[in-house]
Parts: C-alpha cells; sequence; structure tokens
C-alpha cells in the first residue's frame, strides 16, 4: 500500500509541475526573461569583444534594421558587419551599461516580441568618452525556429 501511495504522490507531483509549465503566464514569464537576456547581451558582448555572441542574438539576414541617434541607418546584417572594424579596434574600449526602465511585450501568439528602455553605454574611443547617455532604446524580436532574434533596434536621445 505504502508503494502505491508514494507511486500515485509522484505521479501527482510529476502532473502539476507540468500543469505549472504548461501555464500560459509561467510560460510568457519565461519568454520574457530570455528576451531580457539577449536585449543585455546584445550592448554587453562588447565589454568581452565577443562577436560570435553578438552574431547569435541578432537576425543574419537583410530584415535586421538598426537607427542610431547619429541617423544613421544600418539595413541588413552585411550593412551591420561593416561596424565590426570599429568594435573590434583596440581603442575601442566597451567600459559598461545601464539598463533601465524595461518594458517587455509579446505578441499574442508568441513570435514576435518588442521593448523599450533607457540605457547609458559606456565607451571610450581612444581613451576619450565615447558613451551614450540617457538613450531612449526600443527593438523587435522575432523567435525564429526555437530562438529570439533581434531584428530591429532603434536609439534616439531626447532633444532638450
Amino acid at each position: 500500500m505504502k508503494t502505491i501511495l508514494k507511486i500515485l504522490l509522484l505521479l501527482l507531483c510529476t502532473y502539476s509541475c507540468q500543469l505549472k509549465k504548461d501555464d500560459p503566464i509561467t510560460r510568457i514569464k519565461e519568454e520574457k526573461i530570455a528576451i531580457e537576456k539577449i536585449i543585455k547581451n546584445s550592448i554587453e558582448w562588447a565589454q568581452r569583444k565577443d562577436i560570435a555572441l553578438l552574431y547569435s542574438i541578432i537576425a543574419n539576414d537583410s530584415d535586421f534594421i538598426e537607427v542610431d541617434p547619429e541617423n544613421r541607418v544600418v539595413r541588413g546584417i552585411k550593412d551591420f558587419r561593416k561596424a565590426e572594424k570599429f568594435w573590434l579596434d583596440p581603442r575601442f574600449k566597451a567600459v559598461s551599461c545601464e539598463i533601465w526602465d524595461l518594458k517587455i511585450s509579446l505578441s499574442g501568439n508568441g513570435t514576435v516580441a518588442w521593448y523599450y528602455c533607457m540605457l547609458n553605454d559606456i565607451n571610450e574611443w581612444d581613451g576619450q568618452p565615447a558613451s551614450w547617455m540617457n538613450t531612449r532604446w526600443t527593438g523587435v524580436l522575432e523567435k525564429r525556429e526555437g530562438k529570439w532574434v533581434i531584428v530591429q533596434m532603434h536609439y534616439s536621445f531626447a532633444k532638450e
């Protein structure tokens, strides 16, 4: 009888854990945690110059688009890769970054996400400050083959 009760208890625990895993609220929380990690990695990769990490989290195709505060529009991965020379130059040093007020939203079918946050991207070029401070940062991610990738980013500075 004890063996049967143990088996039933084990089955009940397993079933309840599966129910929690399949809970839509739990899934949304897990997706947002994964998305937040990608957003942070899309800036933090530069501190280690981990270009492989960067290219693993952005769309590696012509759909990628990035708009920076200096009105430069990067269209597609080929255009994006042109900046490698700058990032990998030893004169460029990513010091740190701060992200706050991060808001992440998911589409109803869970395959598209968009975000808004504020960013301090603290860098140096040849020993001189080259930072983006109080930068508004928005973006869009798409779930492709079960993996989130950034397909669009936009950075802007508020006019004083």
